[in-house]
C-alpha cells in the first residue's frame, strides 16, 4: 500500500500546527526541559527535602502516622469511663501489632514448654518489644475464680502435660484465640515500643530470629516460626513491592525493547522509542517522592508499566510517521517537523483522554485509589512531555540520520498488506459488521453488569512473603487474623437477667456459620467456671472474674457487652451471604428479648456494608470519563457523529474484559476498578490516532472507502506495533508474585488485544456505515438494487 500523500501539509496551516512546528524547531528549549525535569526527578530520588523544605515551612510538615495507627483497629472496649473503672485495662487475647505464629507437634512436652517460655522471655528482653501475650499469661480457672497460670511447670510429668493439653483446648480464652483446636499452632501477640524500632527489621526479622535462637538454645524440639500481624503485613507489603517493582520493571523494559527492535528492524528508531517512555517513568517516579506516594501498593509496579504503555503508544505513532517522512526523502529537520505536526495533536488528545480517566479515580472513596489516580495523571503528563521532548531532540542527534533504516523490512511492514483484504471485506460488509459490533458491545456490557463487588485486605501482598503465608495459615487453623464482633446493648427497662441467654443466642448464630471463627464472650467465661445453674445463677459468678477480664467483654455502667469472632481473608464477597444471615438471626433475637439491641460491627462487616462503593466508584469513574472523553472528541473533531462512533471501539474492550471476569468467577475489586479506568484511557489512544488520520485523509478527498483504507495504511503499522510491544510488556505482570499484579497483567493484555480488534475491524465498519459523506450515500443508493436499500441508509 502506498504512503498517503503529504502535500497537503504544505498548505496554509492552523495555529495548532504552527505551535508544533515552533516546538520542533527549538532544540535548546527541548534540552532545557530534559535537563530540568531530570534534575528535579533525581532530587526526588535522592533528597526530596531539598525542595520540600523550600516550598513549605517547617512547622507545616506532618509526619506520617506510625504503621500501627494506620493498620490497627482494636477490639471494642470501655471508653469514657470515670473513676476506678477507667483505670482498668481490659484483658485482650488478640490485637497484637505483631503476631508470632509458632507451629509444632511438641508444644505439650517438657522441651516444648521450656522452649516456648524461653522464646517469650527472650522476646520480652528485646528493647523494641513492650509486651508479649501467650498461653502462659492466661489465668487458670478454679473454684475461687481466676488465679495462677494455665500451663504447668516445664518439669511436669507426661501425664500432667497431656491433661494440661486437654484443659487448654477446653479453655475459651485459649482455644481458637491463642492456640489452634488441634494444638499445633500457637500465637504470641507482641506490642512494640516504637521508640526502639529504628528500622523495618526490628519489627519483623529480628523478632523471628530471636525466637529461633531461643529454641536452638533449648534444643530437643522442632518449632517453626513466622511473623504476621498489622505491622509485618504493612512493612512486608512495602518491601516486596519495592523489590518486585524493580524486577518486573526490568523484565518489562527488556521485553518491550527486544520487541521494538524486532518490529522496527532499526536500532536508532528503537532507542528513541524506548528512551522516551523510560524517561517519563524516571521523571514520574522521582516526582512521587515529593508527595510521599512512592509506597502506594499500586504505584511501584503498575504505574511504571502503565506509563510505559501510554508513552510507548504515542512514541511509536510519532516515530512511524517521522520514519515515513525520512524515507520519502525529507531532511531530518523537515521529517521531524512534519511528523510532530501530523501526530502531535493526536498525542495530546490521547494523553488528555487518558488523564480524564485517571482523574475520575480521584473521586473514589478509597484513599489508595485516589492516590493512584493522581499518580497516573502526573505520569501521563510527564510522559507526554517526555515523548515530545526526547524524540525530536533525538532526531537532531546522529541517530536521526539512520531513522529510516529498516523501514519496510520489519515484520509488521511486511505483513500489513495481508490485513488489507480483511479491511476490504469489512468495508464491503459494513452493515453486518457495524450492526454486530453494536449488538456485541451492548450484550457484553450487560453481562459485565453482573460483576459482584469484593474486597480483600491483603490481596496485593506477595504470596511468597512470610507475613502472607502466616496469614493464610491462620485462616485455616484459627479462622483468620481479623476480628469482628456483635455488640449487645440493653435499655434500663430490659431484664439484665436475660443477658447470658441473649449472648448464648448470639454465640449460636455465629457458630452456625463455617466462615466465622471461634466466638468469644462473657457467657463462655462464666460457663467455664465450676458449678451448674441457669443463666441467672451463672450471673452471680460474675464477681469471681477479675476486673480486667470482665471488662474485656462487659461494661455494666454502659449497659453493653460484646462477642468477638474471627474472620478469614477470603474477600468480603465470601461473606456476602454469611453476614445477612447473622443479621437476620440477630433481628429475631431482638424480637424475642425486648429492650436488647444487637449490632454486627467491626472492619469486615463495615467493608461488607460499604463494598457497594466499589461499584459506585466504577460507575462514576467510567461514566464521567466516558462522557467527558466523548465531549472532547466531539469538540476536537467537530463532529457529533464521530464522537458517537468512537463509543463502540472504546467500550468494546472494557465490556469484553468485564465479561471474561464474570465467566471466570472473578469479582469487582480495587485492582479491577483501577484497571477498568486505565483501560478506557488506553483503548481510546489508538482510536484517536485512527480518527485523526481519517479526518486528514478526508480533506484530501477521494472515494470514502479509499479514505478509510488510506487512514488504516497511515496508522496500521503503529497500531500493530504498539499492541504487540505493549502486550509483551504487560505479560511481565502476569508472572508477578502478587495476585493484584497478575490480575492487572491479564486484564491489560486482554484489553489491548480486543482494542486492536475493535480499531482494525469494528471502527472501519462503523466509519464506512455511519460517517460516509452525503454524496457517497446518494451514489450508493443510486447504485443499489431496488428492494435492497438498507434502513440505515434511508
Amino acid at each position: 500500500m502506498a504512503e498517503p500523500n503529504t502535500d497537503s501539509i504544505s498548505k496554509p496551516v492552523g495555529l495548532v500546527t504552527r505551535m508544533f512546528y515552533w516546538w520542533a524547531d527549538r532544540p535548546l528549549a527541548q534540552a532545557f526541559v530534559l535537563v530540568s525535569m531530570s534534575t528535579i526527578a533525581m532530587i526526588g530520588y535522592l533528597q526530596p527535602s531539598l525542595i520540600l523544605d523550600w516550598v513549605a515551612s517547617a512547622d507545616s510538615a506532618v509526619e506520617d502516622p506510625s504503621p500501627q495507627t494506620k493498620h490497627r483497629r482494636g477490639l471494642p472496649g470501655p471508653t469514657g469511663l470515670k473513676g476506678a473503672a477507667a483505670k482498668v485495662e481490659p484483658f485482650q487475647v488478640a490485637g497484637g501489632e505483631c503476631v508470632l505464629v509458632a507451629r509444632s507437634d511438641d508444644f505439650f512436652t517438657a522441651a516444648g514448654l521450656t522452649a516456648m517460655r524461653s522464646v517469650a522471655s527472650e522476646l520480652s528482653a528485646l528493647p523494641q518489644v513492650r509486651s508479649v501475650l501467650w498461653l502462659d499469661d492466661i489465668p487458670d480457672f478454679n473454684v475461687f475464680g481466676l488465679s495462677g497460670t494455665l500451663l504447668p511447670s516445664s518439669h511436669a510429668s507426661a501425664r500432667q502435660l497431656e491433661a494440661t493439653r486437654e484443659q487448654v483446648l477446653r479453655n475459651p480464652l485459649a482455644v481458637g484465640q491463642l492456640i489452634s483446636p488441634d494444638g499445633k499452632t500457637l500465637l504470641l501477640h507482641l506490642e512494640l515500643d516504637w521508640f526502639f524500632v529504628t528500622n523495618d527489621d526490628a519489627a519483623t526479622i529480628e523478632i523471628r530470629e530471636q525466637a529461633e535462637r531461643a529454641v536452638q538454645q533449648v534444643g530437643g524440639v522442632d518449632i517453626d516460626f513466622q511473623l504476621t500481624g498489622p505491622v509485618p503485613l504493612h512493612l512486608m507489603t512495602v518491601e516486596n513491592h519495592v523489590a518486585n517493582s524493580r524486577q518486573y520493571q526490568l523484565y518489562g523494559y527488556a521485553i518491550m525493547l527486544l520487541s521494538a527492535l524486532f518490529l522496527f528492524r532499526g536500532l536508532a528508531a528503537v532507542l528513541l522509542v524506548a528512551v522516551a517512555p523510560a524517561m517519563g517513568v524516571f521523571w514520574t517516579m522521582g516526582m512521587l517522592h515529593f508527595f510521599d506516594l512512592q509506597d502506594n501498593p499500586f504505584n511501584d509496579i503498575i504505574v511504571p508499566i502503565l506509563i510505559s504503555l501510554v508513552g510507548l503508544t504515542d512514541a511509536v505513532h510519532l516515530m512511524v510517521e517521522i520514519r515515513s517522512q525520512r524515507a520519502a526523502g525529507r531532511s531530518v529537520r523537515d521529517a521531524t517537523r512534519q511528523g510532530i505536526a501530523r501526530v502531535g495533536l493526536a498525542c495530546v488528545l490521547t494523553s488528555l483522554t487518558t488523564a480524564i480517566g485517571f482523574i475520575s479515580l480521584t473521586f473514589a472513596h478509597h484513599e489508595i485509589v485516589q492516590d493512584f489516580g493522581w499518580c497516573c495523571v502526573l505520569g501521563v503528563a510527564m510522559t507526554l512531555v517526555s515523548v515530545l521532548t526526547v524524540i525530536p531532540l533525538g532526531c537532531r542527534s546522529p541517530l536521526g540520520r539512520r531513522l529510516h533504516v529498516g523501514l519496510g523490512k520489519s515484520m509488521i511492514d511486511g505483513q500489513l498488506k495481508r490485513i488489507d483484504p480483511l479491511v476490504g471485506w469489512v468495508l464491503r460488509h459494513d452493515r453486518v459488521v457495524a450492526g454486530a459490533a453494536i449488538v456485541a458491545t451492548a450484550v457484553l456490557a450487560l453481562i459485565s453488569l453482573n460483576l459482584q463487588p469484593d474486597e480483600k485486605r491483603y490481596s496485593g501482598l506477595s504470596e511468597s512473603a512470610e507475613a502472607a503465608q502466616a496469614l493464610r495459615h491462620l485462616d485455616q487453623s484459627l479462622g483468620g487474623l481479623e476480628f469482628g464482633f456483635v455488640s449487645v446493648n440493653w435499655s434500663e427497662q430490659a431484664d439484665e437477667g436475660d443477658l447470658l441467654v441473649v449472648l448464648q443466642e448470639v454465640d449460636d448464630a455465629l457458630r452456625q456459620e463455617s466462615l466465622i471463627g471461634h466466638p468469644l464472650g462473657l457467657h463462655q467465661l462464666l460457663a467455664a467456671l465450676p458449678g451448674d445453674g441457669d443463666a441467672a445463677e451463672r450471673m452471680t459468678l460474675l464477681e469471681l472474674l477479675p476486673q480486667s477480664l470482665k471488662r474485656a467483654f462487659y461494661q455494666p455502667e454502659g449497659r453493653s457487652a460484646w462477642v468477638q469472632f474471627r474472620v478469614q481473608d477470603l474477600g468480603i464477597a465470601a461473606y456476602g451471604e454469611v453476614f445477612p444471615r447473622i443479621e437476620s438471626r440477630l433481628n429475631e433475637v431482638m424480637g424475642e428479648y425486648p429492650g436488647y439491641s444487637l449490632a454486627l460491627e467491626g472492619d469486615a462487616p463495615w467493608r461488607w456494608r460499604n463494598v457497594y462503593r466499589i461499584v459506585t466508584d466504577l460507575a462514576t469513574s467510567l461514566g464521567t470519563a466516558s462522557i467527558v472523553i466523548w465531549l472532547v472528541l466531539t469538540v476536537v473533531y467537530r463532529s457529533i457523529r464521530i464522537g458517537l462512533i468512537s463509543i463502540v471501539p472504546n467500550l468494546f474492550p472494557l465490556a469484553a474484559t468485564g465479561t471474561l471476569l464474570v465467566l471466570s468467577g472473578q469479582h469487582l475489586e480495587l485492582v479491577t476498578v483501577c484497571v477498568f479506568t486505565i483501560c478506557i484511557g488506553i483503548a481510546v489512544d489508538d482510536t484517536i490516532h485512527f480518527l485523526t488520520r481519517y479526518q486528514e485523509e478526508q480533506q484530501l478527498g477521494g472515494d470514502h472507502e479509499d479514505v478509510i483504507r488510506r487512514a488504516f495504511t497511515g496508522v496500521g503499522s503503529a497500531l500493530l506495533m504498539t499492541t504487540i510491544v505493549l502486550v509483551a510488556g504487560m505479560l511481565t505482570a502476569v508472572v508477578a508474585d502478587a495476585r493484584d499484579a497478575r490480575l492487572f497483567g491479564i486484564m491489560g493484555c486482554l484489553t489491548l488485544t480486543t482494542a486492536l480488534f475493535a480499531d482494525v475491524v469494528l471502527l472501519p465498519a462503523l466509519l464506512s456505515r455511519f460517517s460516509r459523506p452525503r454524496s457517497s450515500r446518494k451514489s450508493s443508493r443510486c447504485n443499489a438494487k431496488p428492494g435492497n436499500i438498507s434502513p440505515l441508509d434511508s
